[in-house]
Formats: structure tokens, C-alpha cells, sequence
């Protein structure tokens, strides 16, 4: 199929579907991925105390004086649903990328539509890969450094509420943070960006990556270098897979030109 009639058989799709179809489908989309969440914020609660017992292994290996403790009567429970819901909308991330990809995927090009499985594992698979690094390497680290500061007078007891949040907002950050080759892929799908542009603007991505270490980071620069190295190198590669993205495309002005 030529390039002209891809193009006339997308948009003779596009047409067939009103603009209250349209959000029919993405009102079903997101019930789906509402049901989902739902679903595993339930079992993840049956399994809470397990959960919970994995977010305090950074604290018992690093700081056995640390000692957690529970503020208020309901501060149990209130934790297991947080912790519920959180690990809920991670484990439905593979569902959350493939429902938002079939949303788009009737408007795309046969040779496009190929991409969906491989951007769903894509989306999960570098989650994890930043969950990990987080969860082995720079909560650790933060952890031990934040609670060394202060008089060895003073006992640390910290409100396991606050701990939780603070290791969770760690470990889904660096899991959003690590989409970055995802991103890259599809921005440059859009023709939002190429990979001469990423490359040209490599000293402006140092500033970003800089500031986004310090916002997931506790305040200190050796934090910040702990999480700014891998996203240079996630950066890097995101360049790699803008050119795999482009190269795809470039074939399509060429073919338009011959047919002309």
C-alpha cells in the first residue's frame, strides 16, 4: 500500500467515528483502567503488611537506631491504603499504557500500530528498572544520609507514615522519571523532536536532569550526582532511540517523491 493510500485509508477511519464516539471510547478506556486499579488496590491490601515490610528494609539495614513509629490510632491503617493504592496504579501500568494505546492506535498507520506491544512492555519494563534503582541504591543512601544529620543526643524516632510517603515518592518518581526513552520514541514519532535537536541540546538537558535530580533528592550534591548520572545516560540513550524512531520516517518523503 502506497504512502497517499495509507494516508486516504487513515483518514476515511477518522471519519467514521464522531467526535461523541470519540469520547464514548475514551470514557470506556478509562473505566477500564478505573477497574484495574481498583482491582489491584484491593489485593494489594490483602497483602499490605508484605508490602509495608519491603519499604522498611532500607531502614533496618542502614539505620538498625532508627525507630518508626505510629502517631495516630488510625496511622496503620491509613498506611496500608496508601501503600494499596499506590502498588494498585503501579501494577496496572501495563493496563494504563495499553488502554491509552488502543485509544490512539484506529488513528495510526499500519506500519505505526506495530509499535503498541513493544511501547506497552517498554512503558513497564523501565518503570521497574527506575522502581529498582531507587529502591536498592537511592533510598538507601538517602535514608542513611538524611537521618546521620542531627545531635547523637537526640533519638530518632520518625512517624512511619512519613517514611512511607517519603520512600514511595522516591520509588514512583524514579520509575516516571526513567520513561524518558519512551517519551523520546514518541515525541519524535509526532515530529516533535529529532535526534539532531536532542543532540544539539545536550547542554540544556544537563540543567533539566540537574534539577530533576534535586527535586526527587534529598537536598545534598551527592544525591543529586547519584541520580543525575543515570539520567544522563537514560538521556543519551534516548538519543539512540530518536534516531531508530526517525529512521523509520524517513523513508515516507522519498516514496511520496517517487510516486510524484
Amino acid at each position: 500500500m502506497t504512502v497517499k493510500a495509507k494516508r486516504s485509508a487513515k483518514q476515511t477511519d477518522m471519519k467514521e467515528m464522531g467526535f461523541l464516539d470519540h469520547l464514548e471510547e475514551l470514557r470506556l478506556r478509562l473505566l477500564k483502567i478505573l477497574f484495574g486499579v481498583v482491582l489491584f488496590t484491593i489485593l494489594s491490601f490483602l497483602v499490605s503488611d508484605f508490602l509495608i515490610d519491603l519499604l522498611l528494609k532500607p531502614s533496618k539495614m542502614l539505620q538498625p537506631d532508627m525507630k518508626l513509629q505510629v502517631l495516630k490510632v488510625q496511622g496503620m491503617l491509613m498506611l496500608k491504603f496508601a501503600v494499596a493504592l499506590v502498588m494498585g496504579i503501579v501494577i496496572s501500568i501495563p493496563l494504563i499504557a495499553y488502554q491509552l494505546w488502543a485509544f490512539v492506535e484506529p488513528g495510526l498507520y499500519p506500519d505505526e500500530k506495530k509499535w503498541g506491544p513493544a511501547l506497552v512492555i517498554s512503558v513497564t519494563l523501565f518503570f521497574i528498572a527506575g522502581a529498582a534503582f531507587s529502591y536498592f541504591v537511592l533510598a538507601p543512601f538517602a535514608i542513611k544520609f538524611l537521618t546521620a544529620i542531627g545531635s547523637p543526643d537526640v533519638e530518632k524516632n520518625i512517624s512511619i507514615n512519613y517514611y512511607a510517603k517519603f520512600v514511595m515518592q522516591l520509588l514512583v518518581a524514579s520509575g516516571l522519571i526513567f520513561q524518558m526513552p519512551v517519551a523520546s520514541f514518541i515525541l519524535t514519532k509526532m515530529g516533535l523532536i529529532t535526534p539532531a535537536f536532542l543532540r544539539k541540546s545536550w547542554r540544556y538537558a544537563v540543567i533539566v536532569i540537574l534539577i530533576l535530580a534535586a527535586f526527587i533528592t534529598p537536598p545534598d550534591p551527592v544525591s543529586m550526582l547519584m541520580m543525575g548520572v543515570p539520567l544522563f545516560f537514560l538521556y543519551e540513550f534516548s538519543i539512540v532511540v530518536s534516531r531508530i524512531a526517525s529512521g523509520s520516517k524517513e523513508s515516507e518523503p522519498e516514496t511520496e517523491d517517487l510516486e510524484g
